[in-house]
């Protein structure tokens, strides 16, 4: 199974029919089987699954699949329902959003699906999902309970995955994110390393490249041969998919490691996670960069993999400053400390639609969010 063997997940156990009983449970978010699970089917009210969730019951369903879809729809109307309270600064807001997010996602991954040792859900009216189930867990071979929140993610990612993401700077090809691998939906970036003048095409660098999109972009600009790391075994793996796809496997070499690889090049990038925040899961990791660890160790170990006057970009968006997670003068003091100089840096405002939505807790700050392409070079 992908994500470790089958008895490296915990038991979940319940009462039905008068016995105990007990299954594998899967979470793709770490998050630990619940500790009380009650048998629950179509005569549950929303009222009442709402509830139980709250008090930390998980619910295991044995009722038509569809109406569990229904439910759960109605117990993320209640939980939404709920007010924000006011605060002082946009660091409050921040906290207050991710702690209202930690338990939205809670009370709706309290009800819970059996599935199948191949995947398969035995309950009526039940999709197969096999396929986006063996793309995020591996094959199946023992049967278990998963939350429905997690399977409408997992159902979601095979849909970006099989119908890709169009790239407007790589002329409109696609990208197919695997599931738990970041999907660049944000264009702006992608544009920014489309534009900056390339200080040389025979070798870049991609480091942390994710779904490889990056590393194909500067082929496709005309470096003769770009080296893309990273040490996520799906992210690997996602990259080598899409440069194949996009016939640039010649040209790329995707190679696991943290950070960099060996030796030097006149061009490195990094798109590090953008906000030095603790993830909640290990899916968060790509949006949240705990204690700035890649940005550090990009920004410390680039002088070492430049060639003399070779540039490294960094990619980073303001957010963190305006939320007041970090500030452009901790920013600038640790680029002076690694013993880099800014060259220059292009910047470039955010169109997704967080940015114009008035009703967005963070709306202050991603309203003023720029994301920028540092150009440093070592000292």
């Amino acid at each position: 199974m992908e994500g470790g063997f089958v008895s490296d997940y915990p038991l979940i156990s319940w009462t039905e029919d008068g016995e105990t009983r007990s299954a594998r449970w899967r979470s793709e978010s770490a998050t630990p089987p619940p500790k009380r699970v009650v048998i629950a089917d179509d005569r549950l009210t929303a009222d009442a699954a709402h509830r139980l969730a709250s008090e930390g019951t998980a619910m295991l369903w044995r009722g038509d699949f569809q109406n569990a879809r229904q439910l759960l729809k109605a117990l993320a109307r209640r939980v939404d329902r709920k007010p924000r309270k006011p605060v002082a600064t946009l660091l409050d807001a921040f906290n207050q959003h991710r702690m209202m997010q930690a338990q939205r996602a809670r009370i709706l991954g309290m009800l819970l699906l059996p599935f199948d040792a191949d995947h398969g859900i035995p309950l009526r009216r039940a999709p197969d999902a096999r396929q986006a189930c063996v793309e995020a867990y591996g094959p199946g071979d023992v049967a278990y309970v998963a939350s429905l929140r997690e399977l409408s993610g997992l159902i979601g990612a095979h849909e970006w995955r099989k119908n890709g993401v169009e790239i407007p700077a790589l002329g409109g090809e696609r990208i197919h994110p695997h599931y738990g691998v970041f999907s660049p939906v944000r264009g702006e970036y992608l544009n920014l390393v489309a534009e900056a003048p390339l200080p040389a095409t025979t070798l870049a660098f991609d480091i942390g490249t994710g779904t490889g999109v990056l590393a194909a972009l500067l082929a496709r600009r005309g470096v003769e041969r770009v080296v893309a790391t990273d040490q996520d075994p799906r992210a690997l793996a996602c990259a080598r998919d899409n440069l194949g796809r996009l016939g640039l496997k010649k040209r790329v070499d995707v190679v696991e490691a943290d950070l960099f690889p060996e030796g030097r090049a006149p061009l490195v990038i990094c798109n590090p996670p953008w906000l030095p925040a603790k993830p909640s899961s290990p899916i968060e990791y790509a949006v949240y960069d705990p204690e700035s660890r890649m940005l550090c160790g990009f920004l410390n170990g680039l002088a070492a993999h430049l060639e003399p006057g070779g540039e490294g970009w960094l990619i980073l968006s303001d957010l963190a400053e305006h939320l007041g997670l970090r500030t452009r003068e901790q920013l600038l003091a640790l680029i002076e400390a690694a013993g880099l100089t800014v060259l220059g840096r292009l910047d470039i405002r955010p169109q997704h639609a967080r940015a114009h939505d008035a009703d967005d807790a963070l709306f202050a700050a991603r309203s003023a969010e720029v994301t920028s392409l540092w150009r440093l070079t070592a000292r």
